[in-house]
């Protein structure tokens, strides 16, 4: 039997994000996106990768839509992607450090997208959290978003 208080914080998939290196900066713009230049690190976390992006490295900022629902709680928030991304896959209950160093929202989610319990805790608490959370059987999933800057983080499911 799966421990239902174990987790997997996934990644977003580097190949959706691949073709937008190819637009040019107009492109971009015209979809509210911008290309940008790391200048400093920890500052630009690229939601494929789970890692800061290295001063010098391009990132794009982007609008994404990460909760996909039909409930009022379908939401959308600003992400980087670093250029040469891969797509990261965390181990069960591993948080990676671009994720366990911010300060986060956690939210969370039953199977229709309505959320059901929320809180605001330091990254090094975020698998007790999880937990917590998990311990909630309506609870079907958790959003983290960067709790001072709004940008959306990650997605932890049940592992």
């Amino acid at each position: 039997m799966t421990d239902p208080l174990r987790f997997r914080i996934t990644a977003l998939p580097a190949e959706e994000f691949a073709p937008l290196f190819r637009l040019s900066d107009t492109e971009l713009r015209s979809r509210g996106m911008l290309r940008m230049v790391a200048d400093a690190k920890p500052g630009f976390p690229c939601r494929v990768s789970l890692e800061d992006a290295e001063v010098g490295e391009t990132v794009i900022l982007l609008p994404f839509v990460h909760h996909r629902t039909e409930s009022p709680y379908r939401a959308s928030g600003p992400i980087f992607v670093r250029e040469c991304a891969a797509t990261a896959a965390p181990d069960v209950d591993e948080v990676p450090d671009a994720v366990r160093t911010r300060l986060l929202s956690v939210r969370a989610y039953d199977a229709e997208g309505m959320m059901v319990r929320s809180e605001v805790v330091e990254g090094n608490e975020l698998a007790d959290c999880a937990r917590r959370h998990f311990a909630d059987p309506s609870v079907a999933a958790l959003h983290v978003h960067n709790a001072r800057a709004g940008c959306y983080s990650c997605r932890i499911e049940r592992a």
